[in-house]
């Protein structure tokens, strides 16, 4: 136990270096600690020590008493500061004879409580006379108790471990009684309320409330240190105190910090802080603070405020580089000043920001850096103003600013966005080149800009990577995936895709089903469409107008008619009702079988839906009634698509065109072949031949 710091405490100092007291108050101070039985007796016996009177066990006071730390003037002694001395005294006495009444039970078992009593009375009155010599602060100042004329050697070791132990726990409650105000203070409840906001809850907090308050309990006492260091008014007790003052007249007492030895080391976080590479790394954030927290800007006015509310109010097709050069001349702007034109010019006029910004970047009073760049080559992304971006992006070049991984990323997914792969290939493998990580954005990107230009297996190879680094990709990517391959009709893709759904855990609906309805259906493997069909009504789907059309145009590639009945049969007493899109299947495979009644009939109740037949069907009866030789009839429907032409694919242009030269219609499909080569459509060679032997062979329209 560190002593000397026990004893530098005022509160030692209330006890060890109390002046000396009347008897009343050690009469009153001993009567607390030890009670007799009777008033009589007790007054009697502490008049007279020398008798042995009876006494009750002694009555430890649990109350705590809070130590007093008002500083005391040398020549005032307030009632109050006597006070606080007479507590501070019957506390330690209190204490005391706790303390040895157990010890000297434990050694005198024989003993009754009478003799104990009076052994204790003796022992508390030597304490006290001692405590009034200031013979208290010598004893419990040594490391080894000294032995006492009155005492035994054993006695007064006993008494001397007893003194300390008493001192240790009332510094113990007063430290207690101290960091209860401090956890009470205004700084730390601020604290603690600020880490209740930032989420720090439980136990947690409540440390931290501890160290906080400890921290400002250490602070505290430490600038009261160096005060009563400044003043020169520690107390030194007794004649050396006055020898002390008589001195310092003849010598004035100059108040100084002791000097240090070497330099200040200081380490946080294990990191040695008094290097002088930290001054320059500070140097270095306070240069970058200056960047990202500037000065205010000027203030405006006159002039030049009227000459930047003409930029504010500028139209769109206006050019603004006079009225900069103007205000730049005016004002001599920094880069704060800039930066407050363009949001102002942002808020108010957006249509001239982004050509404002555009010549500010070319300012020297700008300070110019890449990010400044990529923020306007966003702006201009967003826009799909690629002409723009890539005007910057030579302009940032020029200017010795090299893009960054940033900027490659908003090139990403702008030439994803619009549909430019190979430049989109060319941004996504510099990043590659940067060692830049693609994210999930960038992987959605390039996937969805594969994808929409038709090549899904490039997109699937961005999934295996992904799913290489551990990165899951989204449903929405697997589906856009699967829905590629399904519209191609390639099943195996298809198959690739749903295996790998399969095994991430996602759940299958109504269109992970019809998809692969539809790719096994165009694929030609009516048995798969048809396992995948039922598939999804065991699992609580019901088949849609769409999916159910997919499932009969796989049954229409093997011209299965009867097994495609008999499903909408099945369908229909479940309570399901086609739909248009059902029909435009039926109307085409009918068509093709020239079951024109039949067709017809379909056509009636695709006008009972009250919906426009798509232009699938007018596709299939322009081939039915071509091929049926009814002139009136196929000239209605070649009108309809001359009408709709620039929605018609070359797929489309060559089964109308072959149509109607098997109908012997060859001026109408010279047409149509006019109107395929004027949409930059090619015709095939199949389809000349055909045209060439119809024009050779044709023959005379038969009336209808």
């Amino acid at each position: 136990m560190n002593l000397k710091h026990l004893i530098f405490r005022k509160s030692i100092n209330h006890i060890s270096k109390l002046s000396p007291k009347p008897a009343s108050t050690i009469s009153a101070a001993i009567s607390t600690s030890l009670h007799p039985v009777s008033g009589v007796q007790s007054s009697a016996y502490i008049k007279n020590p020398k008798p042995i009177s009876p006494f009750i066990r002694c009555i430890h006071l649990t109350r705590e008493t809070k130590l007093s730390y008002a500083s005391v003037e040398a020549n005032v002694v307030s009632s109050d500061s006597e006070d606080e001395d007479d507590g501070t005294t019957k506390e330690f006495l209190s204490r005391f004879v706790w303390i040895m009444r157990g010890k000297l039970s434990e050694v005198y078992m024989d003993c009754d409580k009478e003799t104990i009593n009076g052994m204790l009375l003796v022992i508390v009155e030597k304490v006290v006379e001692e405590m009034e010599k200031g013979g208290i602060q010598r004893m419990v100042g040594l490391k080894v108790a000294m032995p006492s004329q009155d005492f035994s050697e054993d006695l007064w070791k006993t008494v001397w471990e007893a003194s300390n132990m008493v001192l240790e726990d009332m510094e113990k409650a007063r430290k207690k009684e101290r960091m209860k105000q401090f956890l009470q203070a205004e700084e730390v409840k601020e604290m603690c309320r600020f880490a209740g906001e930032v989420g720090i809850r439980g136990d947690l907090l409540r440390e931290l409330r501890f160290k906080w308050a400890k921290e400002k309990m250490e602070e505290n006492d430490f600038y009261e240190s160096l005060q009563r260091f400044r003043s020169g008014k520690q107390e030194k007790g007794g004649n050396v105190l006055k020898e002390q003052a008589v001195a310092a007249e003849d010598t004035p007492a100059v108040a100084s910090l002791p000097k240090r030895k070497g330099k200040i080391k200081y380490k946080i976080y294990g990191l040695d802080l008094s290097d002088p590479k930290w001054a320059e790394v500070a140097d270095k954030i306070h240069e970058k603070e200056e960047m990202l927290w500037p000065l205010e800007p000027k203030p405006i006015s006159g002039k030049c405020k009227l000459v930047m509310d003409k930029i504010l109010s500028l139209k769109k097709e206006d050019d603004p580089s006079q009225l900069l050069a103007e205000w730049i001349q005016l004002l001599q702007p920094t880069r704060v000043d800039w930066i407050t034109l363009l949001d102002k010019l942002e808020q108010q006029n957006p249509g001239i920001h982004l050509k404002v910004m555009e010549l500010v970047l070319g300012e020297e009073s700008f300070q110019t850096n890449v990010r400044d760049y990529t923020k306007l080559i966003d702006a201009y992304a967003k826009e799909d103003r690629v002409e723009d971006v890539e005007r910057i992006l030579r302009k940032m070049v020029e200017n010795g600013i090299m893009p960054d991984s940033l900027t490659i990323t908003v090139l990403v997914h702008m030439y994803s966005k619009v549909g430019n792969v190979a430049r989109a290939n060319d941004a996504f493998e510099s990043l590659r080149n940067y060692g830049f990580q693609p994210d999930t954005k960038i992987y959605n990107s390039m996937m969805m800009a594969y994808i929409n230009a038709g090549e899904p297996r490039q997109g699937e190879q961005l999934l295996r990577e992904m799913e290489t680094r551990d990165i899951k990709p989204s449903e929405e990517i697997y589906m856009a995936l699967l829905r590629s391959y399904s519209r191609r009709g390639d099943a195996v893709g298809a198959g690739r895709i749903a295996n790998s759904m399969q095994f991430a855990g996602f759940q299958h609906n109504l269109e992970y089903f019809a998809l692969l309805v539809e790719a096994y259906g165009q694929a030609g493997d009516y048995d798969q469409a048809r396992s995948n069909f039922d598939n999804m009504i065991k699992l609580g789907h019901k088949p849609d107008d769409k999916c159910t059309a997919n499932m009969i145009a796989a049954y229409e590639k093997k011209n299965l008619l009867d097994k495609a009945l008999n499903l909408l049969m099945e369908l229909e007493k479940d309570g399901f009702e086609p739909g248009i899109e059902t029909y435009t299947v039926l109307v085409d495979w009918l068509g093709r079988l020239q079951l024109v009644d039949e067709t017809e009939k379909l056509l009636d109740k695709i006008a009972e839906l009250g919906e426009v037949p798509p232009l699938k069907v007018h596709i299939s009866l322009c081939d039915m009634y071509s091929r049926a030789r009814s002139e009136k009839k196929a000239l209605q429907a070649v009108g309809v698509l001359e009408a709709r032409k620039d929605e018609l694919g070359p797929n489309e242009f060559e089964r109308i065109i072959t149509a109607l030269c098997a109908g012997g219609f060859v001026q109408d499909a010279q047409r149509i072949l006019q109107l395929m080569e004027a949409k930059g459509f090619a015709a095939s060679e199949q389809v000349k031949f055909s045209l060439s032997a119809s024009q050779v062979f044709s023959q005379k329209r038969p009336k209808t």
